[in-house]
């Protein structure tokens, strides 16, 4: 159901459309992390093109636009998935008859393994450095022993909390995840200072954004002498569990994550390391001597014999 124009709003433009589509449950069943996403995008397009009559709109305009942010392949990859979904809802609601975005092929994803994860050397001088009692440790030990992402960390309160166990709606993913509370972060907590309505809180103890978290929790890194972030800290935490012999199940009740693909990538990760470990000795042969060691004995023997 169409509903009406606002008053400073023409029918029919990309304004209206985008107008329109805000107010469908095909919107409200995105994610508040992909809405907020796909709001500054539309912003974007309103700012450059917002008059447009989207009847008009092409499979080149797409592309066009596409390319004017290929240059952050990730933005454009964001772009172009916006208006996927705009003009896809369109379509279904028969305010188009062919959708622009159809056969617009996605840049390729940068080949990049993301935020490094923190060390158990960075956790150490963190912890150093930030001692239980302040604010910057609980900032730490809530993203550390929940495995939530920096969004969720900052929405984890009292109110979430029942007979130890915090029970949250990721942002993400609108998973939702149960999050038994460590004895190691519960004596974190205690010592505080947590905020009334979420445990990570700022000086005067009201809740942050996950922008304004994120700043400030650079800062307290690079007090602690670590060219860190908050968003390494998930990946250690897969790490550890990894390492601990977390199975597949365990670690996406923990994480939210579904299918196997990321918690096989931890997994894998640590079992290569523990087989390496139980495996050099394979080096040494049967005498003790290293086979590297035995070849270069060999290669200066022949070297005499000249």
């Amino acid at each position: 159901m169409v509903k009406k124009a606002a008053p400073d709003v023409a029918a029919g433009t990309l304004t209206w459309l985008i107008d329109q589509y805000r107010d469908t449950a095909a919107w409200q069943q995105l994610s508040k992390a992909t809405r907020r996403q796909r709001d500054n995008i539309y912003k974007q397009v309103i700012a450059a093109s917002g008059n447009v009559a989207y009847a008009l709109v092409t499979k080149a305009d797409v592309e066009r636009g596409r390319e004017r942010r290929a240059a952050t392949p990730h933005q454009a990859r964001h772009f172009l998935n916006a208006l996927r979904g705009l003009f896809r809802w369109a379509q279904k609601a028969k305010l188009i008859k062919q959708d622009p975005t159809a056969g617009v092929e996605n840049p390729e994803r940068p080949k990049s393994e993301g935020f490094r994860p923190w060390t158990e050397d960075d956790v150490a001088a963190y912890e150093q450095h930030w001692p239980i009692g302040t604010r910057q440790r609980v900032w730490l030990d809530v993203l550390l022993y929940t495995g939530l992402r920096r969004g969720d960390a900052v929405r984890l309160g009292r109110q979430h909390v029942k007979h130890g166990t915090a029970t949250l709606t990721t942002e993400k993913t609108g998973t939702v995840v149960p999050l038994p509370i460590l004895a190691v972060l519960q004596q974190t907590m205690d010592a505080g200072p947590c905020g009334d309505l979420s445990f990570i809180a700022g000086a005067k103890g009201r809740p942050l954004t996950k922008e304004s978290f994120g700043n400030l929790f650079r800062h307290a890194c690079r007090a602690a002498g670590l060219n860190k972030s908050a968003h390494g800290i998930r990946k250690i935490a897969a790490i550890r569990c990894a390492e601990n012999e977390a199975t597949v199940p365990q670690m996406n009740s923990i994480f939210g994550w579904t299918g196997e693909r990321m918690a096989l990538h931890y997994i894998e990760a640590a079992n290569r390391k523990k087989m390496a470990a139980t495996a050099m000795h394979k080096l040494v042969n049967k005498e003790g001597d290293s086979i590297v060691s035995q070849q270069r004995e060999v290669r200066q023997l022949g070297q005499k014999d000249e």
